[in-house]
């Protein structure tokens, strides 16, 4: 069984998917194979489901220490605001990622690394923004280069250099755009570190218009750009967004329908993140019906880090898509699947198709809406990245 286009989902009973070369050469019903690909070897996955390899495509995987003891602050009555306003929150997280080595950025990302992969996804974003000086924005990004290159996944990286304004820069945001953040993305622009360019606008990080100097430093460079944007208040951040074009617009729980009608007019991907939702108490939660009502995509992730979503599973993410904001299963499929790829720009994956890169995933269950259903609980068979079996 595999995505298709049959039902809803896709789903084509009794399927065959040809690889070759890496790439799908062919899908469709067994009974229609071509008879060129009857003689190649085969593998019989047994009525088992098959999907595309699935896509985190928001995380901020790599970074120093731990903040488990802001999670002890934050249920003692402290909010998200003034846990990061009291000194720590993003600026704790980057004393400790200035301390670390690449290789200890390497060996504390690795195993949140292996979590996701053993769940069947084969793409995943990492986002800078914990260094927030030039060596350090750089180290990460070298870190989370070279974490592609020790497992078999795909890393795509993202310059986050605009996700707070550092201790030493207090009060002089636009002094730290101009000597810090925007050097440091021309750098790693430079040294081939970087895919795309995001921001943090929010009260307690960057206005629209701060942001607006970062966006057109990422158009003189070629680069696209996507933004955390609406998350703990309304400050604009969609609407310039859209104007840029973005790939993708995360977060989004104060979203307007105006945001999502910008949204839908500039091809954007709303990214929901339910776990910082969670994790965070959050009452106000995304505007998942606007999004319907206007043909915004929208994608599932993770959000990965160590404050606001300590979480390395994306199968959960899914399922608290589903039961925190009412998605459904196959809009939670679709979400860390086709919609993914889009948020990251990404034509070649997220569907089963000829042509695209045969990145899969083979799962133990017999319908689509258990890999949301399930709570703690990984159905993972087997994955297949560029058309090579993996163990799970």
């Amino acid at each position: 069984m595999m995505q298709g286009r049959s039902d809803p989902y896709g789903l084509i009973p009794d399927a065959t998917v040809a690889v070759e070369n890496g790439r799908i050469a062919w899908t469709g019903c067994a009974a229609d194979l071509p008879s060129h690909f009857r003689t190649w070897e085969t593998i019989d996955l047994e009525g088992r489901l098959l999907t595309p390899g699935l896509i985190d495509c928001h995380t901020h995987l790599v970074f120093g220490g731990d903040r488990a003891h802001e999670f002890e602050l934050r249920l003692n009555g402290a909010s998200y605001e003034e846990v990061a306003r009291a000194g720590g929150g993003i600026a704790s997280t980057v004393a400790a990622t200035r301390a670390a080595s690449e290789g200890d950025l390497i060996s504390s990302a690795l195993p949140r690394l292996d979590a996701l992969i053993r769940e069947g996804i084969t793409t995943v974003e990492i986002k800078s923004g914990y260094g927030l000086d030039r060596d350090t924005e750089l180290t990460m990004l070298r870190a989370a280069r070279q974490l592609g290159h020790l497992r078999p996944v795909t890393i795509t990286t993202t310059f986050l250099g605009a996700h707070a304004v550092p201790p030493e820069y207090d009060g002089r945001a636009e002094a730290y755009l101009t000597e810090i953040c925007l050097p440091a993305l021309r750098a790693a622009h430079a040294e081939g570190l970087v895919d795309a360019v995001d921001g943090f606008c929010e009260n307690i990080a960057f206005s629209a218009s701060q942001i607006d100097e970062v966006f057109q430093c990422a158009s003189e460079l070629g680069l696209p750009v996507k933004l955390h944007a609406e998350q703990l208040s309304h400050q604009g951040g969609t609407a310039l967004a859209a104007t840029r074009r973005a790939l993708s617009v995360d977060h989004l729980e104060y979203a307007t329908e105006a945001d999502a009608l910008a949204m839908a007019k500039a091809g954007s991907v709303a990214v929901i993140l339910p776990g910082a939702f969670y994790t965070l108490r959050e009452t106000q939660a995304p505007p998942i019906d606007l999004f319907r009502k206007h043909g915004v995509p929208m994608a599932l992730a993770t959000d990965c880090n160590p404050g606001s979503s300590p979480m390395t599973s994306l199968l959960m993410a899914m399922n608290m898509g589903c039961t925190l904001f009412r998605m459904t299963p196959q809009e939670a499929l679709a979400g860390v699947t086709a919609h993914a790829a889009r948020a990251l720009g990404l034509r070649d994956r997220g569907r089963i198709a000829s042509g695209l890169r045969a990145d899969l995933a083979i799962w133990d269950v017999t319908r689509p809406a258990e890999l949301s259903y399930r709570i703690g609980f990984n159905p993972l068979h087997e994955t297949i990245v560029e058309g090579k079996r993996c163990s799970r």
